[in-house]
């Protein structure tokens, strides 16, 4: 009976789901194949292997004989075929990514693999795909350093174990642990297990000791420990063990995150490794839910604007004291925990009164589940807009773009005067600021009636244009508007609205940072904030006199897609020709570039990140994940 909920229907009815998304007609199909014994042997050991191959000719009998052997696995006649196929159709997606057919993928398996040790098969996974996958890619293209992000609510123990010595690759798990009392109950899956001898701090274990943890909750586990720790890795392929029994109606994880999450995860995941993403199922037994979850992974995938994650941005105290704990147990591993200040461990600290409640409590609670997707993801999905990305072609600026823009029409001198006169003469004082705007609004006005999805408008005076287009956007009946300043500006707040949320002090982080101070301002402040805000559009406006470079710049931008429908509007210096043309790539979805070595953030910008935070944090709950906890620190 354990064995109820991993069932055929888990693909079948995923890959139904993507159908009727019409989502398969724009994947590039990988045949799969079995993988080989020699391939399965980069893992696992040839006992093992022995082991599997017999149970092809075993009768039942038999069967449940050399399944008891293991913790929650049951053989069956076909499982080593169905297993190597498994194995075969993840390799199968690493060397289409690797080799550049694809930009990234996944992989619709089962049995699911990231329990299997080396030795021995445990929880429904016979040989672990992901593990395989990763020496496979060090073997075959010599890579150096490999990113598992196992996003399953299983403690992915086998995966562990494989790496736990291994500085190459770096595995970041979170899974249902509840103080060691849910599966596999080990002691090794608490945030303290960090890796063994040259692996220490390349295993990180993030335990979820609640039920119910939702959205916000995820985030913030990438916001202020996955992410930080991704960037200074700097891997060369990413592969996730995508488990979706981390998401809302799930029997096994019980958790609350809704499929739009996921989305959101995979996106940023396809800022690193230049994009090379391969996402590998592992468990999910709530159908609907697992469906669902999976469309917007694939959906991300392939470019698609990123849904508004749904429910209050505020994670719960459980949830931050599970982030706390990690940071604190791998301070003295990375580079970017260098100045964060000590940290203490926490014990047992939660007010029950303050977690969320767990909204599914049980199976039979499946069809309610059903019903409640069917509306959510109705509320969730929206019209993509035909055009990604437009600008107009006034200065010739489309000529120089590397990548396609849409041409929009510029807005009539007329009908600009009109503007000014009325609303926006107290902002524009100076022709030149006066004759660009015929061009920035005409962009504007394309993005807000969702007619394309971001925009850059060149501008001799980036500030004023900022302005006005805050103002602008207002008066279209905006209500949140976030403004993201970077470089030696001006700020004109004077929007008079109550609804633009102008970051003010970030200007101060982004106008001197360098190099990695960025990480520190955008993983530790702006998208946490962004995030908390939840902006109906996003307008980033850069000046000059910037220390950050170009590759700072653009990243900003890609991470900032996640929010307000992936609409971003992009008001740039005139002269700046070559930002321009890499905002462009971001903005279209071409992939960024490594970011390069990382050098630690000053002691200053780190201390000067923690005031804002401890600043803002009553305000913006997404900020309580690091530094100083209100009320109980």
């Amino acid at each position: 009976p354990i064995c109820d909920i991993e069932v055929p229907e888990r693909l079948s009815s995923s890959y139904e789901q993507l159908k009727r998304y019409h989502l398969v007609e724009r994947c590039v199909r990988v045949p799969a194949r079995e993988g080989s014994e020699e391939e399965i042997q980069l893992v696992h050991s040839s006992e093992h292997l022995e082991v599997a191959k017999s149970t092809q000719t075993m009768n039942k009998e038999e069967l449940k004989k050399v399944s008891e052997n293991y913790d929650a696995f049951f053989f069956h006649p076909n499982t080593y075929r169905c297993a190597r196929l498994a194995v075969g159709a993840t390799l199968q997606l690493v060397d289409a990514v690797m080799s550049g057919k694809v930009r990234n993928g996944m992989a619709l398996v089962r049995p699911p693999g990231h329990h299997s040790q080396r030795n021995a098969a445990n929880g429904f996974c016979l040989f672990n795909n992901v593990a395989i996958a990763a020496e496979y890619a060090k073997l075959k293209y010599g890579l150096q350093r490999i990113l598992i992000v196992d996003w399953d609510v299983h403690h992915g123990q086998g995966t562990q174990y494989i790496f736990e010595e291994d500085p190459s690759v770096l595995y970041f798990s979170w899974h249902r642990y509840e103080h060691q009392e849910f599966w596999p109950s080990l002691k090794e899956s608490d945030y303290d297990a960090v890796g063994l001898g040259k692996g220490k701090g390349f295993n990180i274990n993030l335990p979820w000791n609640k039920v119910g943890m939702g959205n916000s909750d995820y985030l913030a586990a990438f916001f202020h420990v996955l992410l930080p720790m991704a960037f200074e890795f700097d891997p060369e392929l990413v592969i996730v063990s995508s488990g979706y029994d981390s998401g809302i109606g799930d029997p096994e994880g019980q958790m609350n995150a809704t499929p739009e999450v996921f989305a959101h995860l995979t996106h940023f995941l396809m800022q690193l490794a230049n994009g090379k993403l391969c996402v590998i199922l592992e468990g999910g037994y709530h159908l609907k839910s697992l469906a669902e979850s999976i469309c917007m992974t694939v959906k991300t995938l392939l470019g698609d604007p990123v849904p508004q994650v749904s429910g209050e941005m505020a994670p719960c105290l459980s949830a931050v004291e599970s982030i706390q704990n990690v940071r604190a147990a791998h301070k003295p591993y990375w580079k970017w925990l260098t100045y964060e200040g000590n940290f203490p461990f926490f014990k047992q600290l939660s007010n029950p009164f303050m977690e969320h409640e767990s909204k599914i409590t049980n199976s039979n609670e499946t069809v309610k589940v059903e019903k409640f997707l069917e509306l959510h993801m109705k509320n969730t999905l929206f019209p993509v807009p035909p055009i990604k990305t437009a600008t107009t072609d006034s200065t010739g600026l489309a000529h120089f773009l590397p990548v396609p823009v849409h041409l929009v029409k510029e807005m009539d001198k007329t009908e600009i005067k009109a503007l000014v006169s009325g609303f926006y003469a107290d902002l524009v004082k100076e022709d030149e600021t006066f004759l660009s705007l015929g061009s920035m609004l005409a962009i504007l006005d394309k993005i807000l009636k969702k007619e394309v999805c971001n925009g850059i408008a060149a501008s001799p005076t980036s500030a004023v244009s900022a302005a006005v287009a805050l103002r602008h956007c207002v008066r279209f009946g905006l209500q949140r508007v976030l403004c993201v300043f970077v470089g030696d500006m001006q700020i004109i707040p004077n929007t008079e609205d109550g609804f633009t949320f102008l970051l003010k002090n970030v200007l101060l982080l982004l106008k001197d940072a360098e190099g990695n101070d960025f990480f520190s301002a955008v993983l530790g402040f702006i998208l946490p904030v962004a995030y908390s805000y939840q902006p109906n559009l996003t307008v980033i406006a850069v000046g000059p006199n910037r220390n950050l470079e170009i590759s700072g710049i653009s990243l900003l931008f890609a991470l900032l897609q996640g929010l307000a429908e992936s609409r971003i509007f992009a008001v740039i210096k005139d002269t700046e020709l070559n930002l321009m043309q890499s905002v462009a790539k971001a903005l279209v979805g071409v992939s960024l570039p490594p970011f390069g070595v990382y050098v630690p953030p000053t002691q200053e910008k780190v201390n000067e990140i923690k005031r804002l935070r401890d600043q803002f944090q009553e305000e913006w709950k997404m900020l309580q994940c690091s530094g100083k906890l209100p009320g109980f620190m």
